[in-house]
This record gives structure tokens, sequence and C-alpha cells, in this order.
């Protein structure tokens, strides 16, 4: 486990959460590859809202921080975190995730991408019954398309970092008439 002195000591100290030893197991590399494949497909559902909302920042800010976190946590489970611990110790706190992956070799340390992790967190307060009961968190100036090139920035990282590739859709078959 690594020491009191390390970078990932230091973040379990800072978030109160139980060190953990980082084992990869083929479980874990199976789970990092269907969060994975999630990222991908909220992050399609993330812009079909751009589209579809255009003044709703909250819904899309909601969107941008579920595909983080499920690019971030996949970089986690295949570096041997347990998905129970990151349930329990990062939750919905994708400026968690980031410090985690960073401190376990994910390599990036973008100033732009920790800022939008920390306007995002924790994320549900991005929702619509959030909304609903009158929490306004601040946008911290980001736009829909800063955002958009920030989450696919990373998610790109993601695949870059762990190997994940998605396999091409196939396509049905056209009928010939």
């Amino acid at each position: 486990m690594p020491g009191e002195s390390s970078e990932l000591g230091a973040l379990w100290r800072r978030y109160d959460a139980r060190p953990v030893r980082l084992v990869r197991t083929r479980e874990g590399r199976e789970l990092s590859f269907s969060r994975f494949e999630r990222a991908h497909e909220f992050h399609e559902g993330m812009e079909n809202i751009a589209r579809r909302f255009d003044n709703s920042m909250s819904r899309f800010f909601y969107s941008a921080g579920i595909v983080a976190q499920l690019a971030l946590s996949s970089h986690l489970l295949d570096v041997g975190f347990p998905d129970m611990w990151c349930a329990k110790y990062v939750g919905l706190h994708v400026d968690r995730s980031l410090a985690y992956a960073n401190a376990t070799g994910f390599g990036y340390e973008d100033a732009e991408t920790k800022r939008l992790m920390e306007v995002l967190s924790p994320y549900w307060k991005w929702n619509t019954m959030s909304q609903m009961q009158g929490i306004e968190p601040g946008d911290g100036g980001f736009t829909q398309v800063s955002v958009a090139e920030i989450i696919t920035a990373l998610v790109e990282h993601v695949a870059e970092v762990t190997g994940h590739t998605l396999k091409p859709r196939r396509r049905a078959a056209r009928s010939c008439s």
C-alpha cells in the first residue's frame, strides 16, 4: 500500500477514506470496460441534450458529470480500486475521481478539466430534482461548447490510458427490393 506521504495517502486523509490495496483483477478490467462503454453511451446522450435543450445548462452539466464519472471510474477500476470503495468514498464527486485517477498514473493534469470537475461536484446538484428545490449551482463561466470539449478530451484520454476501444457498431443489413 502507498505510504503515508504518498499522493494517494494524502488523498485518503483529505477525503477521510479508508486506504485500500490496489490489485488489478480480471473482474476489475471487465467492469472498467463496461464503465467505458457506458461513458460513451452517456456522452452521445449529452450531445442530444445540447441539441434538444439549448438553454438547459443544468441538464447538460448533470450529463457531463455522469460521463466524467463513468469515464474516470473506468480508470479507477482498471488500476484496482474496488467498485464498492469508489461508491462509498468517491460517490458523485468527479473532482475526487480525477484526483484519485491522477494519483494512480492517469496523467491528466489539465487546469480547466480540474476546475470543471470542481464545478460539477457533486454532480447531483445539477439534476432536475435539485433545480426544483431551488439549488442553483454556479457554472464557473463554462459554456456547453467548452464543457463538451473538455469531456470529450477526458473520455479520449481514458481510452488512451486504459487501452479500451469500442468496436464499430454493426449496421442492419439492407434488404434488396
